[in-house]
């Protein structure tokens, strides 16, 4: 087990690491050759104005802040179905709630072989966390001349082992996501402040006022700040939802890890 999630730690981090600057590629191609293709903008010329409505020409007059802000915005829809499809897998194929209530059930019944079996059907991080529990729980109750507290000790550390294996999987590339949703806002700002001196310094060298240059000036502007936000406001909710998951797998864990100290302690006292 700690092999296979070794390897999948390796592949995640590899995945992160190519992830990145392939999108951070493949935004700047897109701000150069889609957002400033010339028949976007007036004589068919990139360093005019956007044709009149049109929004792909107007993003790329937000300047070189849009191309960051749209490879954040991939790496969070990328991130983000990473994130689920590996939640996913950790859940199992069941419902966690009525999982871990036919391990209690089968604990009660001390029917600890079927319990391991039923941990086999659900896979996932609870069920990996709870069958480690189980098999060590089966390999103690054979085991005479160790001290029960001493047995109880021993399943919770194999408990704790394989939930620290698991944990570090459901809670990779989160901190990415973390970290875009604290920066987006602020790279948005700034390429909008750096737009309003343009536009500003540019009415001010024309000389007479132009208050159509002015307007399309704000307007470019303002892009970055709507990208920015845009972004953030997506990888904060994408972050929420994935730490409630996150929590809610781990009260599994320790709902069922509960019950197999309980039902180990009292067949021990029982003895």
């Amino acid at each position: 087990m700690k092999t296979s999630n070794s390897l999948s730690d390796s592949l995640k981090s590899v995945f992160a690491a190519v992830v990145i600057p392939l999108e951070i590629l493949l935004a700047v191609a897109v701000y150069i050759y889609v957002l400033g293709n010339p028949v976007n903008f007036q004589g068919n010329d990139p360093a005019n104005h956007p044709l009149p409505g049109n929004y792909l020409g107007i993003v790329y007059k937000g300047g070189f802040i849009v191309p960051i802000l749209i490879s954040l915005l991939m790496m969070v829809l990328t991130f983000g179905i990473e994130r689920i499809l590996t939640i996913s897998r950790a859940k199992g194929k069941g419902n966690i709630k009525s999982f871990v209530q036919k391990i209690r059930a089968l604990l009660s019944s001390n029917n600890i072989g079927q319990a391991i079996v039923e941990c086999d059907s659900q896979k996932g991080s609870v069920a990996n966390v709870v069958k480690a529990g189980l098999t060590k729980f089966g390999e103690l109750s054979k085991t005479n001349g160790i001290d029960p507290d001493k047995k109880v000790l021993m399943i919770q550390k194999d408990i704790e082992e394989t939930t620290q294996l698991e944990m570090p999987m459901l809670e990779k590339n989160l901190v990415i996501i973390a970290t875009i949703a604290s920066i987006a806002t602020l790279l948005g700002l700034l390429g909008t402040v750096l737009g309003m001196i343009k536009a500003f310094a540019a009415l001010a060298t024309a000389g007479a006022p132009d208050a159509v240059a002015l307007a399309n000036g704000i307007s470019e502007a303002l892009i970055n700040t709507a990208l920015g936000i845009g972004t953030s406001a997506l990888a904060i909710i994408l972050y929420n939802y994935f730490t409630t998951k996150i929590d809610a797998l781990t009260y599994g864990i320790d709902e069922a890890s509960y019950s197999i100290i309980q039902n180990f302690t009292a067949n021990t006292k029982g003895q």
